[in-house]
């Protein structure tokens, strides 16, 4: 009987764990949708249209 309301208990606070990890997660999102960043820098004269990495590889041909 004791071994019944032992794994009770931790199904409980796993599943108490488990909600409040989530209520976390939902603030977390809320407060980053929020947040606006400001616009991008323009982009100064004379770059290429990509700056990624990938088009500064030369080796992509492999």
């Amino acid at each position: 009987m004791e071994t019944i309301v032992f794994i009770g208990l931790i199904i409980l606070a796993i599943t108490a764990g488990v909600c409040w990890i989530h209520l976390l997660n939902a603030q977390h999102d809320a407060r980053i949708a929020a947040y606006h960043f400001s616009d991008p820098l323009p982009r100064p004269p004379g770059l290429p249209d990509d700056t990624g990495r990938r088009a500064h590889r030369t080796d992509a041909g492999r």
